[in-house]
């Protein structure tokens, strides 16, 4: 396990900043947003990171390319947990935040796009890592 956290740091630390940036009030984070529907994008981006950055940690850990179907399951459940998370935290307890199903079906479109990311860019990488 501690192997296994040892190459998941990036991922760690992101999905901190992530947690802090989530549950800040939008008055620290400079009020309106650019356009209508930057938050939402601005979700997406975060879980995209999040994913690349887990897959990242677990290529680096095994050495290899190579992934397994329970994997992708794993950091599915893990980021989906995540967003809902955030999404109960801004409804309980940071109340000044509004908790949205459209955040959470973003959260999880960044988390598909990490997904389908990595298993185009590594269909064909079943060879070892260098």
């Amino acid at each position: 396990m501690v192997n296994s956290l040892k190459h998941q740091y990036l991922a760690i630390i992101w999905a901190i900043v992530v947690l802090i940036l989530c549950d800040m009030p939008m008055d620290a984070t400079g009020g309106v947003p650019a356009f209508q529907g930057m938050d939402k994008l601005v979700h997406t981006i975060f879980f995209f990171v999040l994913t690349v950055l887990l897959f990242y940690g677990k290529i680096r850990q095994q050495r290899s390319y190579y992934f397994r179907i329970t994997t992708i399951f794993k950091i599915f459940f893990f980021t989906a947990a995540l967003g809902a998370g955030i999404e109960i935290l801004q409804w309980k307890v940071f109340t000044y935040r509004s908790a949205e199903w459209w955040d959470l079906f973003c959260d999880l479109a960044g988390v598909g796009m990490g997904i389908f990311s990595y298993i185009f860019l590594h269909r064909n990488g079943h060879e070892k890592f260098i």
